[in-house]
């Protein structure tokens, strides 16, 4: 009888570990990253030419949030290695996601909750990442690392501008192979720690959001409470960027952390997702004056592909919102920030990116300006800004 009993338990935990391994992640997931039913787009000869020969840059996706194997095309969530090279993405920004309120929300959100905790004990990531911040972001860029022994010639991460040189050389000579710059979103992952700033550096940190949907050590969240700018803490970690030639991320900083940001740091710094308030006036986007003031010094914005940065999520949508960026700020600045597998709801993922392409074609944009929007003006933001 104790035999049974204790192979009955055993049968449990086995399957319970089953559940949790395999069903949850992929349950949890799908209800976080929809594609929204669509017609697969049939995108005209010209348009998919003209697409093939531009290198498609995104400046924000959160792919390494979630377990699954990024070598591999997924029907579940936006973005994989298949799906960039099938949607000519030359390169691409994967942000590490290391804490997020309970209940966030656009307009205010307390920093005592985090339900990135619970996420990673559903996937069962390593017992270390449960309890820091720190550890989740230094998990995520070993899954970076780990893709890119694994994939070979298809991936590579980008660490400097030589790297992105290497890589615009191997596709001008037809490989597919797409480029990952490592991002955090969301500073709070140094836990307080400067020095922890040179660790991230050293495993691949390139791009560096300060806040994400909460006031942390940094200064205010645009989605936070205080509304502040800067601390003493969070002008050090500026400073510490600046000298490393690591790019400053606004998305999701508040006014006016953005305007002490444009104000301390020597370099332009990039919003990597969001949209114009000029066009979708939601809590997410910054208004228009703020907007200029980050193109005027140089900066790059990255127009996004989810209902809170631009209403309309349509292809046309999105197209008018980026219209609108060029008439605000001017072409150079404007590029894309898909928010792809951020907890959101699109209508193409990243294997359908020539959409744009054509979609803009069909909206009476020069050639020249597709090319710019789509890849060039970032290709060219990190050629300038990468150590």
């Amino acid at each position: 009888m104790k035999r049974w009993i204790l192979l009955g338990l055993v049968s449990v935990a086995i399957l319970g570990g089953i559940v949790i391994d395999r069903i949850l992640p992929s349950a949890i997931e799908r209800g976080a990253n929809s594609v929204q039913p669509h017609e697969r787009h049939a995108v005209r000869e010209a348009a998919r030419a003209l697409h093939a020969t531009i290198p498609v840059v995104d400046l924000h996706a959160d792919p390494l949030l979630w377990k699954r194997d990024l070598a591999v095309r997924s029907d579940r969530g936006h973005v994989d290695l298949p799906r960039l090279q099938a949607g000519g993405v030359a390169l691409q920004v994967f942000a590490a996601v290391t804490k997020s309120p309970f209940g966030q929300n656009y307009q205010r959100n307390e920093a005592n909750s985090d339900e990135i905790t619970l996420l990673a004990m559903a996937q069962l990531w390593p017992f270390r990442t449960w309890t820091s911040r720190f550890e989740r972001a230094v998990y995520q860029a070993e899954k970076l690392q780990d893709l890119d022994r694994r994939a070979g010639e298809a991936f590579r991460i980008i660490r400097s501008r030589r790297d992105l040189e290497t890589l615009l050389e191997a596709r001008r000579r037809g490989l597919t192979t797409v480029g990952g710059l490592f991002g955090i979103e969301g500073a709070h992952a140094l836990e307080g720690d400067l020095s922890r700033l040179g660790q991230l550096y050293d495993l691949g940190l390139r791009v560096v959001g300060l806040t994400h949907f909460f006031d942390n050590r940094l200064g205010g969240s645009l989605h936070g409470v205080s509304g502040e700018g800067l601390s003493d803490f969070g002008r050090s970690v500026v400073e510490e960027a600046d000298r490393r030639r690591m790019v400053i991320d606004v998305a999701h900083a508040s006014p006016q952390m953005v305007r002490d940001v444009l104000a301390l740091s020597s370099r332009p710094v990039m919003l990597s997702h969001g949209g114009f308030a000029g066009v979708c006036k939601t809590a997410r986007n910054l208004d228009d004056e703020l907007m200029k003031a980050i193109a005027s010094a140089g900066g790059l914005i990255g127009v996004g592909f989810w209902e809170g940065a631009v209403c309309d999520i349509s292809p046309q949508g999105v197209v008018e919102s980026i219209r609108y960026g060029i008439e605000l700020v001017g072409v150079d600045h404007i590029a894309l920030g898909s928010d792809y597998d951020g907890t959101t709801a699109v209508l193409f993922d990243a294997s359908e990116l020539a959409v744009l392409s054509e979609t803009m074609l069909d909206r009476g944009f020069s050639e020249d300006a597709i090319r710019r929007v789509m890849g060039e003006n970032a290709i060219r933001f990190f050629l300038e800004s990468l150590p």
